[in-house]
């Protein structure tokens, strides 16, 4: 299925994971709607990638634990672009702490942008993909292989992504004779800088933001008779 035309909202885009699957979608001619929480991000982020890839992209500053900022991203979208074909649910946090450490805000805030982040924008692209004559549409959620490989101190990230894959199989099959594809994705260690900290010397080893948007291009990309549901990546020679 070619991207060129179709319209792709992308949250958590204005860097790493986000922004490249962000830029390999205008690079294929696609229009992209993008956003993350900080305005100033969000409009540099547009900025660079409209003057790099000559694409058709918007973007607003939305925080996905905000339903009503949810709604309005995606209104947002409605009136640059009209019809959406893409979701990319990539918006996520990490904090890292023992239980016994982890204080409620903390908590609260790995869940909700984890978890209930994708639960919103799921529930409003569906809302697109389903309504009146179903058009149908794609969504794409960025889980981790913290979603089925617990380590100590990850609570709340484990927590929040063995649910994101929890919820991304239900609404596979919930949507599948709707015309509505589902899919997630989980990467191991990946050269970004989540968790605060930025890709170190001597990294080169990791995952690249790139080739978490090409497995996303591949999966869109598949015949619509076909579904990969789940995609496990892992560095092909991590450190021993």
């Amino acid at each position: 299925m070619s991207l060129e035309n179709q319209t792709a909202l992308v949250t958590g885009a204005t860097r790493g994971i986000g922004r490249a699957i962000a830029k390999m979608f205008l690079t294929s001619k696609a229009n992209v709607v993008l956003c993350g929480r900080d305005a100033r991000s969000v409009d540099r982020a547009v900025s660079e990638l409209a003057a790099e890839t000559h694409g058709k992209v918007a973007g607003k500053a939305a925080d996905v634990r905000n339903y009503d900022q949810v709604r309005a991203l995606f209104e947002f979208a409605d009136r640059h672009f009209g019809a959406l074909d893409i979701l990319v649910n990539n918006a996520g946090v990490g904090v890292f702490a023992p239980v016994s450490q982890l204080s409620v805000e903390d908590w609260l805030r790995v869940v909700q942008t984890n978890l209930d982040g994708a639960f919103y924008c799921s529930r409003e692209a569906l809302a697109r993909f389903t309504s009146g004559t179903p058009r149908g549409g794609y969504i794409v959620n960025i889980s981790s292989l913290a979603g089925k490989n617990p380590f100590a101190g990850g609570a709340a990230y484990n927590a929040s992504k063995f649910a994101m894959n929890g919820f991304s199989e239900a609404m596979m099959l919930d949507e599948r004779y709707h015309n509505v594809r589902v899919s997630y994705i989980m990467p191991g260690s990946v050269a970004t800088e989540f968790g605060g900290h930025a890709p170190a010397d001597g990294e080169e080893w990791k995952i690249q933001p790139e080739d978490i948007a090409e497995i996303v291009r591949m999966l869109i990309s598949m015949p619509k008779r076909t579904l990969v549901s789940r995609v496990e990546v892992r560095p092909s020679q991590p450190k021993r």
